[in-house]
C-alpha cells in the first residue's frame, strides 16, 4: 500500500494519523534525535486503510506494541517544511490503550528505528509526565490541552511553523 503522501514540484501534502497512549499519568512521545520538538505516536495512512488500522499498524511496526483505538480527540491542520518544500498535513489524533500493557517498556525512555521514504532512522519514545507537557515543545502545541484533558470534545486547530 503506499502512503497518501502527495508532492508537486511546489508543495507536499501529507495525511497522517496519531494514537495518544497514556499509562500511569504520562503520555508515549516520540522524537527524533535529530529535532528538538517531541509528537505523538503514529504514522501517514495509506490508501484503503483506516485510521484505525493505521494505528495500530504502526504502534507494531515501530514499537511492538498492540494496541486497541478508542475517541477521535482531535483533527489538526499542520503547515511546516518538508525538506525545502512547504508541507500541508492533515493529521487526526485518536486516544489509543494497550491491549497488553508488559508490551511496551516501562522505562522513561526506549529507542527504535522509523522507515519513512526508504529511509531508516533512529526514534526515541519517552513516557512524560503529563504536569511536564506545557514545559517541552511538542508539535503541534495545541495538542497538549487535548492530551491533558480526556473530558474535551473533539477538537479542530491549525498550525502554521514559521
Amino acid at each position: 500500500m503506499s502512503d497518501i503522501l502527495f508532492r508537486t514540484p511546489e508543495y507536499v501534502f501529507s495525511y497522517r494519523t496519531a494514537g495518544i497512549l497514556i499509562r500511569d499519568g504520562k503520555v508515549l512521545l516520540q522524537k527524533p534525535d535529530d529535532d528538538e520538538g517531541y509528537a505523538i505516536p503514529g504514522g501517514h495512512v495509506a490508501f484503503g486503510e483506516t485510521n484505525a488500522d493505521t494505528l495500530i499498524r504502526e504502534y507494531r511496526e515501530e514499537c511492538g506494541a498492540e494496541i486497541g483505538v478508542d475517541s477521535l480527540c482531535a483533527v489538526a491542520e499542520v503547515f511546516f517544511p518538508w525538506g525545502d518544500k512547504p508541507c500541508h498535513q492533515l493529521c487526526t489524533y485518536f486516544r489509543v490503550h494497550l491491549k497488553d500493557p508488559d508490551s511496551l517498556p516501562c522505562t522513561d525512555t526506549f529507542m527504535t528505528k522509523e522507515h519513512l521514504e526508504g529511509r531508516t532512522f533512529p526514534v526515541r519514545f519517552y513516557w512524560m509526565p503529563l504536569e511536564k507537557l506545557d514545559t517541552l515543545l511538542i508539535y503541534p502545541p495545541q495538542i497538549v490541552p487535548v492530551i491533558q484533558d480526556p473530558a474535551l470534545s473533539v477538537q479542530h486547530f491549525i498550525y502554521r511553523e514559521e
